[in-house]
């Protein structure tokens, strides 16, 4: 059995999170975790926990997620063979690898649709959330964490539509300006931004960030112009950036790919961080971001799951982590994790390699 051995720590993780969205000097850098569950159970099986609370602790993570159960009647069925999100209405299949599985997006219910299949189409009602239980969650965590509302999924207007009318259709409604397709979008949207309300209202005094999501790149260049971010997705994006302003907290932005040609955009709309950051991809190093953005955004991510951690020897894992914490924490506003979900393909003692660099490299003098 395997042990992190954490750094000394004389913060919470609440204040830790909260004082790095300020770039104020902390203890240590912040630590966030995310993966898939086939890693996930063997890193919890390496360091001898069964709990993901307890591997939290192990790990040194500092968030916590706050969510409201649906408590709502059934939207869509269910076919044989299928697994389908009751609130977004996408459709998964099984797909199995040698790792795992993964459920892969199928069928594409929305692909090649009429203005009616657009405006038929449900959307959850933001009353139908149990915000009490919400309420009672966050309470129960007495103020040790740091707690956000919403993920990498809201609104997410390209991937989170794309499972629903497929990746083509989905960037051609949007060049176009299809008016069915938009207003479905802004729709969805919308729904997102009451359910964040309420919960944030509901929970007022235990949230500390909003975290919202939209994947902008592809590894090489951006995925839409600027002008049609600008017209379309930015006046979106302001909505959530101003629903945290309201609370008095701040607000990051999940951005997949090569996506730093929207962080001036982010600033202005008064967005704190930007979440992923895969350093491969175009503009998107520790060196580019730091010299570009450094003291004007949080970062969060940059630890790529697609390079040493998944592909390179312990030593090559920790190399990585102490250059990229060396370069992000001169910035402050630092928050080290994976740029994605940790993937099942991940040798368990590269993760493990992965958060004892954080702890051990990680430290403000």
């Amino acid at each position: 059995m395997e042990k992190i051995q954490k750094a000394p720590e004389t913060m919470s993780s609440r204040e830790r999170v909260i004082r790095t969205f300020h770039y104020e000097k902390t203890d240590r850098v912040t630590i966030g975790y995310e993966a898939n569950a086939g890693i996930d159970a063997r890193v919890k099986q390496a360091l001898g926990v069964s709990t993901t609370e307890d591997l939290y602790q192990a790990l040194g993570v500092d968030y916590r997620g706050i969510s409201a159960p649906y408590i709502g009647k059934q939207l869509f069925e269910v076919p044989e063979g299928r697994a389908v999100d009751q609130l977004e209405g996408c459709v998964m299949r099984k797909v199995e690898h040698p790792s795992g599985f993964y459920w892969d997006f199928c069928d594409f219910p929305l692909k090649d649709a009429e203005d009616e299949d657009f405006e038929t189409f449900p959307v959850p009602n933001p009353d139908d959330f149990d915000y009490d239980a919400a309420l009672e969650l966050a309470k129960s965590y007495g103020g040790k964490y740091a707690l956000h509302v919403g993920n990498a999924g809201m609104p997410d207007i390209i991937n989170s539509n794309g499972r629903l009318m497929g990746m083509e259709d989905v960037l051609c409604h949007l060049i176009t300006g299809n008016e069915a397709a938009l207003d479905f979008i802004r729709r969805r949207a919308a729904f997102h931004l009451g359910m964040l309300e309420r919960l944030l209202d509901k929970c007022k005094g235990y949230i500390d960030f909003l975290w919202m999501g939209e994947d902008l790149g592809t590894q090489i260049a951006p995925l839409i112009s600027l002008n049609l971010y600008r017209s379309t997705l930015k006046p979106i994006h302001r909505q959530f950036a101003r629903l945290a302003q309201a609370y008095n907290i701040p607000s990051i932005i999940h951005t997949c790919g090569s996506s730093s040609w929207a962080y001036e955009d982010f600033i202005e709309i008064g967005i704190k961080g930007v979440d992923t950051l895969q350093p491969e991809a175009a503009n998107m190093s520790p060196e580019y971001l730091a010299g570009h953005f450094g003291g004007r955004l949080n970062f969060r991510g940059c630890i790529s799951t697609a390079g040493p951690l998944a592909y390179g020897a312990r030593d090559e894992v920790v190399e990585v982590c102490l250059k990229t914490l060396e370069i992000m924490m001169k910035c402050r506003g630092y928050h080290f994790a994976p740029t994605h979900a940790i993937q099942d393909n991940t040798p368990t003692e590269n993760v493990i390699a992965m958060y004892q660099a954080a702890h051990d490299f990680g430290r403000y003098q």
